[in-house]
């Protein structure tokens, strides 16, 4: 089990390193800038805290809404669709998509149909209300349900391996491909460092295990405005 003493040394480690990014994810979320950490050290900065999921309502996240670009007729869903497509699909009136390929990297399947696929929220809208965003505003979690600043933050994959994985943290499912696990968790860790979102000690655990057997792997975010 991580202990409080070995956040402690960490965290302290990093201070002493010149030119290091700061080190906790609060000075992180101050800066614009895209940060890059080691995936071990990065895990060691995510905020300590007992989850909670009273009064956790699917609702309370806005979604999908209007998208980065109101005018083109696709929501955020459609929009996640189109700019993951390996192979691009028709855009027809009413942002109907026809055709198109995508990989759907959870499972390693080739998917070529829109309906066939989920939008992921990589952090699930439940655990995320678990983690700090009961505590946002309406808007902040309509922003964090509709993501579009980076492309980690929500992931066209399969139905089946969205439904598997559920409202589940890396504790309690990582992607059936086993190939895909040191690229799942470096981007659960970024959404949680993007979002300012807390994990619980078993979730910590976890993740510095996989981080440990990601050897040279990195987590790159952008602190959400």
């Amino acid at each position: 089990m991580i202990t409080l003493l070995r956040r402690a040394a960490l965290l302290a480690a990093l201070l002493l390193l010149p030119l290091v990014v700061p080190a906790t994810a609060q000075a992180h979320e101050r800066s614009a800038e895209p940060q890059t950490l080691p995936m071990t050290a990065a895990v060691q900065i995510l905020p300590l805290a007992a989850e909670a999921r009273d009064g956790y309502q699917r609702t309370s996240f806005k979604h999908w809404n209007a998208g980065a670009n109101p005018s083109d007729g696709c929501n955020t869903r459609a929009e996640v669709l189109i700019a993951e497509a390996v192979e691009p699909p028709e855009v027809l009136p009413g942002c109907k998509l026809s055709g198109g390929r995508w990989w759907s990297y959870y499972d390693a399947r080739w998917i070529t149909s829109a309906s066939a696929l989920d939008i992921d929220h990589m952090v699930p809208l439940a655990e995320a209300w678990d983690s700090g965003a009961s505590q946002w505003t309406a808007q902040r979690r309509e922003a964090y349900a509709n993501d579009l600043g980076v492309p980690t933050s929500l992931v066209a994959v399969s139905a089946a391996s969205n439904r598997s994985k559920a409202d589940q943290d890396p504790s309690e499912w990582l992607p059936p491909s086993v190939d895909a696990r040191c690229r799942y968790t470096s981007e659960w860790v970024a959404t949680k460092l993007r979002w300012g979102l807390t994990v619980d000690a078993v979730e910590a655990d976890v993740l510095a295990q996989q981080a440990e057997a990601c050897p040279g792997a990195t987590v790159t975010y952008r602190p959400a405005p």
